[in-house]
């Protein structure tokens, strides 16, 4: 294993630490316990939101802290998630007094972990929502999760959330806007090969030099199928096929289309996935009315990519387009 790291053990909270630093206009860490929120606080009567999830996924989710998007989030051990009690921390320490949105990634840890720590919160007097994010088409059950996984289209519901959250809506009026952003999300990936988290010294999984994981999940989990190598554009096909098909996009829909690393990919071969992915829309009289490429949603050093399609509508473009300042996202501020 190479990797520049020190100690496999001390790796989550150097990380960490390393982010506040670099970022320390954006975000306030705390290391005991450990999570990261908004430098400025909460703010008084706003709906403040809070997710997180195992460390492995940078810049999710740590990377989305800051305006219009989240309040805290909240770093778990590589691929393992974050316990009730710094989950509570963060939630109490972005409270403004309207209540506090947890965006929640279907893997059965966070689950538990996150609805533990909202009947904590409601103890403590602070009112709390969920909202479950199952994205991805490739498997009903994987190894972590009981349903759809949870992947790269967390980065859309906690946009639309943030945005909502910040021109002021209540929490009722923000889970129902996260909500409806699940609802039109879809995605699947595809892995070349596998990282390797740092305590196991270890590849999660081992593939053919000809071989790829179609439907691939973000911990490594297996997908639809081990597959040979094809040519980008048939790859593409496949994903974004599998994605509108259960989606039910059709011609004349305005879309999202967010292609997404997976931590090893450089971004020339990320376009050349979009560039077909956007034609292929096109040919079907989709309309890609916002696009988003880049690493968002990483699995360590994995190679691969993931395709991410939402229906938008009127209302949900206008969150998306609306002003963001956070260290993995900024526009229009």
């Amino acid at each position: 294993m190479k990797k520049l790291i020190n100690d496999p053990a001390d790796v989550v909270a150097e990380a960490v630490a390393g982010f506040g630093a670099a970022h320390a206009d954006l975000v306030v860490v705390s290391h005991d316990p450990t999570f990261v929120r908004r430098a400025e606080g909460p703010t008084p009567g706003r709906v403040a939101i809070v997710s997180g999830g195992g460390s492995g996924h940078e810049p999710l989710h740590a990377g989305f802290v800051g305006y219009g998007m989240l309040s805290a989030a909240v770093p778990g051990p590589v691929f393992t998630s974050p316990t009730p009690d710094p989950i509570l921390a963060a939630t109490s320490a972005v409270d403004g007094g309207a209540g506090v949105l947890y965006i929640v990634k279907n893997y059965t840890g966070d689950v538990l972990n996150f609805e533990t720590a909202a009947d904590l919160a409601e103890a403590d007097g602070i009112t709390v929502e969920s909202v479950l994010v199952d994205d991805d088409v490739a498997v009903k059950d994987s190894l972590f999760t009981a349903g759809r996984r949870g992947v790269a289209g967390t980065v859309v519901v906690e946009k639309i959330a943030g945005a909502s959250a910040e021109r002021g809506d209540d929490l009722a009026t923000v889970a129902a806007l996260a909500r409806r952003a699940v609802a039109a999300t879809r995605s699947m990936g595809v892995a070349l090969a596998a990282g390797t988290v740092p305590h196991a010294g270890e590849p999660g999984f081992v593939l053919g030099d000809d071989e790829i994981e179609f439907g691939v999940g973000i911990h490594g989990e297996p997908g639809r199928e081990r597959m040979p190598l094809e040519p980008v554009d048939t790859i593409v096909e496949r994903l974004l096929s599998a994605v509108t098909d259960d989606l039910g996009v059709a011609a004349g829909d305005p879309v999202l289309l967010f292609v997404n690393g997976m931590g090893g990919t450089p971004s020339i071969e990320l376009y050349i996935a979009y560039r077909r992915a956007a034609e292929l829309l096109s040919e079907q009289g989709v309309t890609v009315a916002r696009s988003l490429v880049g690493d968002y949603v990483t699995s360590l050093e994995m190679q691969g990519l993931s395709i991410t399609v939402t229906r938008l509508d009127d209302e949900l473009t206008e969150l998306w387009d609306a002003p963001v300042e956070t260290a993995a996202l900024r526009r229009g501020r």
